[in-house]
C-alpha cells in the first residue's frame, strides 16, 4: 500500500468535512473492494475516512410503506433482519446471497452501490425495487443514481445515508452466481408494487438495467410464460471467461422466469 492518513470521524459531516479537506480522500466502509484495490497500488488516497463509527448510518426500519436501510448496515444484517424477511423476503435473499460469510459482516450497502461493480447484486435491489437512495445533501431516484461501469450520480464529496425500498405487492431475485465469487454473472430482480411492474438486471451489461419489453408483458400476465420468449440484445453485453455476451443474454431470460415463478 501507499502511505495514507486514517481519519475516523465522529458525524457523517464530520466525515463530509475531512473528505473536503483532503487532498484526495475516500471514504471507507466495509472495505471489500477498497483494501483489496489498496493493496495492489491501484489506488492512492491521501486519505481514507473511515465511516464504521458512524451510528447514525447504521440500522434497519420501516417508514411508512418503506424499509429503510442505513449505509453502513452490513449485508448480514439486511438478511437477518426481522421487518425485511417479514414485508421484503426477496431484499433479504439478495443480501444472503452475497460473497460468503465474511464479505456479509464486512460489506455495507452503501459501500456496494456507492462502488457500482457491474456484476454486484445491490445494484439490481435499488432498481428493480425502485428505492430513492438518500444522501446527505439530497435524494437520487433508483433510476437516475447508477450511470456507467463503476460510475454514478454522487458528487464529489456526497456520502450516502440510506437507502428507502418501497414495499412491493411481490417481487424476488434470482442470479446465476460465479461459482467463486458468487457475484452475479446475471442477476435479475423482479417487482410489482404501486408503481408497477419492474425488471432490473445485473452482471449482464457495463451498468444494471431495466428491461421494458418484459415489464409490460408481466404487467398484463404475471407468469414466468409471460417473459419466455423475451430477449435482451448481446450487443454491449459483458463478455469475460466466464460468459459470452450471448450466454449473458440468455441467461437474463432465465433468471427473470424464476424470479417471475418465485415471486408468484
Amino acid at each position: 500500500m501507499y502511505d495514507f492518513a486514517y481519519q475516523r470521524p465522529s458525524s457523517p459531516a464530520e466525515a463530509v468535512e475531512q473528505l473536503a479537506q483532503a487532498e484526495e480522500g475516500s471514504f471507507l466502509a466495509g472495505g471489500m473492494t477498497l483494501i483489496p484495490t489498496l493493496k495492489l497500488r491501484l489506488a492512492a488516497p491521501s486519505d481514507l475516512i473511515d465511516l464504521s463509527g458512524l451510528d447514525d448510518l447504521k440500522g434497519i426500519r420501516q417508514q411508512g410503506n418503506a424499509i429503510v436501510v442505513g449505509a453502513m448496515t452490513l449485508h448480514a444484517q439486511v438478511a437477518s433482519a426481522p421487518e425485511v424477511n417479514e414485508l421484503l423476503p426477496a431484499l433479504a435473499d439478495l443480501a444472503e446471497s452475497i460473497g460468503d460469510p465474511q464479505v456479509r459482516n464486512r460489506g455495507t450497502i452503501g459501500g456496494s452501490i456507492a462502488n457500482a461493480d457491474p456484476a454486484a447484486d445491490y445494484p439490481a435491489a435499488v432498481v428493480g425495487l425502485g428505492a430513492t437512495v438518500q444522501t446527505n445533501t439530497r435524494t437520487i431516484a433508483a433510476d437516475d443514481f447508477f450511470t456507467g461501469l463503476f460510475e454514478t450520480a454522487l458528487e464529489p464529496n456526497e456520502l450516502i445515508t440510506a437507502v428507502s425500498f418501497p414495499i412491493p405487492k411481490r417481487a424476488a431475485y434470482m442470479k446465476f452466481p460465479n461459482p467463486a465469487s458468487r457475484y452475479a454473472v446475471v442477476g435479475v430482480m423482479v417487482s410489482q408494487g404501486d408503481g408497477g411492474v419492474r425488471v432490473a438486471v445485473t452482471g449482464a451489461g457495463p451498468s444494471v438495467f431495466r428491461v421494458p419489453e418484459m415489464e409490460q408483458a408481466l404487467a398484463a400476465n404475471f407468469s414466468p410464460e409471460a417473459v419466455a420468449g423475451i430477449s435482451v440484445p448481446a450487443d454491449g453485453l459483458n463478455e469475460d471467461l466466464h460468459a459470452s455476451a450471448e450466454y449473458r443474454a440468455h441467461l437474463t431470460t432465465v433468471m427473470a422466469k424464476r424470479a417471475v415463478a418465485a415471486a408468484a
